[in-house]
């Protein structure tokens, strides 16, 4: 692809990419990448018409959202060559690999410039070529994959250790050198996070007067501003003030000191779990939030005209659907909709109980010894906080031994317990789970008729329907997956060959 005499510059783009951790250590920034291309680019005598630039520090999104406006760029404004580092600037995994042979190949002018590693790869390069560039992403991803594994790992063991792998919330520091950190109660913040929670206990102040309230006494963010009201409202959950942390939806107990009582941090998630509705939701319709527009995606508007409850697309997208729907008429077609989850063939009934009866045996089985040995460790630190007072009566050991001891024997205790609490529910849920959910779709328009609550009402749709949109005033439904399952067997049994077909009905049914 050289420049003649007469012929316009050849456009091309750049196409740069970064880590945060090679900013930091080696100082190859940006812009200095930037500048290499550059130098390349006005070697070749070539037109830059743009420069995209990703940082891995930059969210997953973020990232894949520049790698794909250079890729429309490009298409657009028929750029032949991309100027590029190495492989592994361009891509990072094969899910890319597709779109950019698709520019490659489209067209024979296309080019991708590899400039440190001497490459340009064209329509007809060579197969060799084309092969040595699948081995340079693979070895690209494998990187990223490897760094991945090394981080998960790095944090697991920091996990078992006791350790949350993560900055703290307000109210405690990370101290220590990277990859050695520890967390300590930050004096200064300490109180004020005290404060926090045990004003919110007093049901005097909404989140809205607590976070103007506790901005006035000093408590900020990292960044030394303000904590908005949905940090505040997680802060207020985080069980990190007790002594625990959250990692993957799994509670661990942590080794850093609690700052909030047991007590004061129950009383608090039990006001933010009230049941009665905040003042400032005038207006909760019932399908409000529930359903989106068939056509854009869009989630329906619900307003009161003349005391009737309309839908409508808000046509915040473009959008044609114009119809505006009845509350109650979309809740008739709703009420068809749960009928549809109702079995008429009674021999199928009664064998689908027996087979979602049967679907839990080895989770029944797995819970049951499982809160057995929960069970018999419990029992085990009993003993141990017996013969530990014993010898605390026989002045066998000092004071000092003796609580340290009850501490770290009363605790294991505990957390024994409330895991042999939470197995046995989930021993009970497992068993009666896969009945309770045939019985619910037998019945989910009856329950759903006598249900007086709006609240229950929305609860119960979400737990039948996965998405819900509207199509010109038609309801169009999509059942979660345990619910779809049995949708389908109606669909299939209650159909009137289905219903007519004897032999087809005892060939279901034979052993």
């Amino acid at each position: 692809m050289k420049k003649t005499i007469n012929q316009k510059p050849i456009k091309v783009v750049l196409f740069c990419r970064v880590s945060s951790k090679e900013q930091e250590e080696t100082g190859y920034s940006l812009p200095t990448q930037e500048k290499f291309l550059r130098e390349y680019a006005e070697k070749k005598c070539y037109q830059i018409s743009k420069v995209f630039s990703v940082s891995e520090s930059a969210s997953a999104k973020s990232r894949r959202k520049v790698f794909k406006q250079m890729l429309e760029y490009v298409s657009k404004h028929k750029i032949t060559a991309i100027i590029v580092e190495t492989t592994d600037r361009l891509l990072r995994n094969f899910a890319d690999v597709p779109q950019i042979d698709k520019w490659v190949l489209a067209n024979e002018n296309n080019q991708i410039h590899l400039v440190k590693e001497g490459c340009i790869l064209h329509r007809d390069s060579k197969s060799h070529e084309w092969f040595m560039w699948r081995v340079k992403v693979a070895t690209a991803e494998y990187y990223i994959r490897l760094l991945s594994e090394n981080v998960r790992k790095g944090q697991k063991e920091k996990i078992e250790q006791g350790w949350m792998p993560t900055v703290p919330p307000p109210g405690y520091l990370s101290v220590g050198e990277k990859g050695h950190k520890t967390i300590v109660v930050d004096e200064d913040m300490k109180p004020l996070v005290i404060k926090m929670f045990e004003l919110y206990a007093t049901k005097n102040y909404s989140l809205k007067r607590l976070v103007t309230t506790m901005y006035k006494k000093g408590l900020r963010n990292r960044n030394g501003r303000k904590i908005v009201k949905s940090r505040m409202h997680e802060l207020l959950q985080d069980v990190f003030y007790i002594g625990k942390f959250t990692w993957n939806d799994v509670v661990h107990k942590g080794k850093h000191p609690a700052i909030i009582s047991n007590e004061l941090f129950e009383k608090v998630q039990k006001i933010l779990k009230r049941k009665d509705p905040p003042k400032y939701n005038k207006h909760n319709f019932l399908f409000k939030g529930l359903i989106k527009c068939f056509e854009c995606s869009g989630t329906i508007t619900w307003e009161t005209q003349k005391n009737i409850i309309y839908g409508h697309c808000n046509h915040y997208r473009e959008c044609k659907q114009e119809t505006w729907v009845k509350e109650h008429e979309v809740e008739k077609q709703l009420l068809a909709k749960f009928q549809n989850l109702e079995l008429k063939n009674k021999r199928l009934s009664e064998w689908l109980k027996k087979a979602l009866k049967e679907s839990h045996k080895d989770e029944i089985e797995y819970y049951n010894a499982s809160t057995q040995e929960l069970g018999q460790r419990a029992q085990q630190y009993k003993n141990r906080l017996d013969v530990l007072y014993d010898d605390k009566l026989d002045g066998k050991i000092s004071e000092a031994f003796y609580q340290k001891k009850f501490k770290q024997y009363s605790e294991e205790l505990e957390n024994t317990n409330q895991d042999l609490q939470k197995y046995a529910n989930a021993s009970i849920k497992y068993f009666e789970l896969g009945l309770n959910i045939y019985k619910l779709s037998q019945k989910a328009k009856q329950i759903y008729i006598k249900i007086k609550s709006l609240e229950d009402k929305q609860q119960l749709i979400r737990l039948v329907f996965q998405d819900m949109t509207l199509n010109e005033g038609t309801l169009e439904v999509k059942y979660t997956p345990a619910f779809q399952i049995l949708a389908e067997a109606v669909r299939v049994t209650n159909s009137s060959k289905m219903r007519k077909t004897k032999k087809l009905e005892d060939k279901i049914f034979e052993p």
